[in-house]
């Protein structure tokens, strides 16, 4: 099966659709999750080798995403989504490796010859220097690499961020640490503002500290993609949430933890005060 839904029980099975494909699948029946459809390995054995030959995604495939597309719509209730197409590979975001920042990831992407295309673009990033040199530096594949896309709708985040279930300086296993910033995550993700930390005691459910920086961009949709933009000079001291927020976030972070049964980190956004859970991984840097 090329494509499947995140309720297929494949969808929950990191050999097909990947560690982010599956750790979605998991999720998405007890959380928040944005509805999504996975491309599996079986669509990468049978189409991956556009990321190669130049040509483009086939016909075939084509039709395949443009119907599933479809079938994303209905459930988004609009004709045309804008989704996110976020790489899966089979040893991605696991206990001891994450990738992060290592495949490409396309927001904002609208229509299925556009997805089509991103998810070539995600496949073709397996091939990249960055990836190949991640894999041999954590004693990976690198010849017989394998990748899954999972093609989500997306959030316009009116804020995003990334949080722990421990403290991944520290080490503390009652704390929770969360980033946070306006618009979209790829700006925390990428390294280019310096986010809001809150941290968060378990136990007690009650904010640590709170370390408000000066947030001078955010990535906010823009067309047919995504775009970094100047923070308005009036927003960029505030904070970018409240504490009932974070402790929304801490909430769902522990949650996770004890769904997975071990210390995670999540991306997460809000967006017209619901919190949706867009990634969760292990946290592979805990000492």
């Amino acid at each position: 099966m090329e494509i499947v839904w995140l309720d297929h029980a494949w969808s929950r099975d990191v050999t097909k659709v990947g560690g982010k494909g599956a750790s979605l699948g998991r999720l998405a029946e007890g959380f928040t999750v944005p509805p999504a459809f996975n491309l599996t390995v079986d669509a990468f054995a049978r189409w991956g080798e556009a990321r190669r030959n130049g040509s483009g995604p086939s016909s075939d495939m084509l039709s395949a995403i443009n119907d599933a597309y479809a079938q994303l719509g209905v459930l988004c209730g609009t004709d045309e989504p804008a989704v996110a197409v976020r790489s899966s590979a089979i040893d991605e975001d696991g206990s001891d490796n994450s990738f992060a920042g290592q495949h490409d990831t396309y927001l904002n992407v609208k229509g299925g010859d556009a997805v089509a295309r991103a998810v070539v673009r995600c496949w073709a990033s397996l091939d990249s220097e960055v990836a190949l040199d991640y894999r041999r530096q954590s004693g990976l594949a690198v010849d017989d690499a394998i990748m899954a896309v999972v093609v989500q709708q997306m959030v316009p985040a009116d804020i995003s961020g990334v949080a722990f279930s421990a403290n991944p300086v520290s080490g503390a296993l009652g704390e929770v640490v969360i980033n946070s910033s306006w618009g979209l995550g790829e700006s925390i993700v990428s390294g280019t503002v310096t986010p809001d930390t809150y941290t968060i005691e378990k136990a007690g459910g009650s904010v640590i500290s709170t370390q408000i920086s000066n947030k001078a961009k955010m990535t906010v949709a823009r067309g047919d993609g995504a775009e970094e933009v100047d923070v308005p000079r009036i927003m960029r001291d505030q904070p970018s949430m409240s504490d009932d927020q974070a402790l929304e976030v801490a909430r769902l972070a522990s949650a996770l933890e004890n769904t997975e049964g071990h210390p995670i980190d999540i991306e997460w956004a809000f967006f017209k005060n619901t919190l949706y859970l867009l990634q969760c991984r292990p946290i592979t840097t805990l000492s």
